[in-house]
């Protein structure tokens, strides 16, 4: 089975060399079988040149939106499975020879896997213990990294490009709802978790994400719908 890996990335010249290094390192394990694409969301920097310098297909999405962006990196691939990974994000040999035998395994239709942090203050450990506790009892894939069949994903229509934040979720609900119709299983891979940066928390503190969080609690629909609702994702701070 190959494998096609999708970087969604908006202005990430910072970490994005560091990122695509990890997972063409950690995609060695499925030998030559698979390839690297880095969707350009219209950056500003230099990502576009440094996906390149890191072996990857480059292609470009004009409209700021990471739903979007995967769509686009999604619809030039080739592999009969699809891994978004997010352009902050390192993955470890070990967690990618779990997704391989997750893939050969026959059972599985998609999945995600646990998160892990750059960082060891408390409070992000507190957030991304109740976030992995949360994914692995719901079966919730975070959007760091999502796998899933590219036929299922095709035939669903991918991900939705109504939300600008928890598209991931939303996927997941419908990509289980076609694994239980077919006897199969939409897995979170638990051994080895996903390391990826905490920026967020130290760019923004907590003052800033409790009003993104609280606009989500009482306009939920409105918000995920909305780019400068979710302006963490958006706002281009890095």
């Amino acid at each position: 089975m190959s494998l096609s890996v999708v970087v969604p990335a908006f202005n990430e010249e910072k970490l994005l060399a560091s990122s695509l290094a990890a997972i063409c390192s950690a995609a060695a394990v499925f030998g030559s079988d698979w390839e690297l694409i880095v969707c350009d969301n219209n950056s500003t920097d230099r990502t576009a040149e440094i996906a390149r310098a890191g072996g990857a297909k480059v292609v470009f999405e004009p409209h700021n939106q990471i739903s979007r962006a995967r769509n686009r990196g999604a619809s030039v691939a080739t592999g009969d499975w699809l891994v978004f990974i997010d352009a902050d994000s390192s993955p470890s040999r070990e967690l990618f020879a779990d997704l391989k035998g997750a893939i050969d395994g026959g059972r599985a239709i998609g999945g995600g896997c646990l998160i892990a942090a750059d960082s060891d203050a408390l409070s992000v450990r507190f957030a991304l213990g109740f976030w992995n506790f949360i994914s692995r009892n719901l079966h919730w894939a975070a959007g760091a990294f999502v796998y899933c069949e590219a036929n299922a994903f095709r035939e669903i229509g991918g991900f939705s490009e109504e939300l600008y934040a928890s598209e991931e979720l939303e996927l997941s609900q419908r990509l289980k709802r076609i694994a239980k119709a077919r006897g199969k299983e939409f897995r979170i891979l638990t051994r080895h978790p996903l390391r990826t940066s905490a920026r967020k928390l130290h760019l923004y503190g907590w003052k800033e994400i409790a009003v993104v969080f609280g606009r989500f609690l009482l306009q939920p629909r409105k918000m995920l719908r909305s780019a400068k609702a979710c302006s963490p994702w958006y706002d281009g701070r890095r």
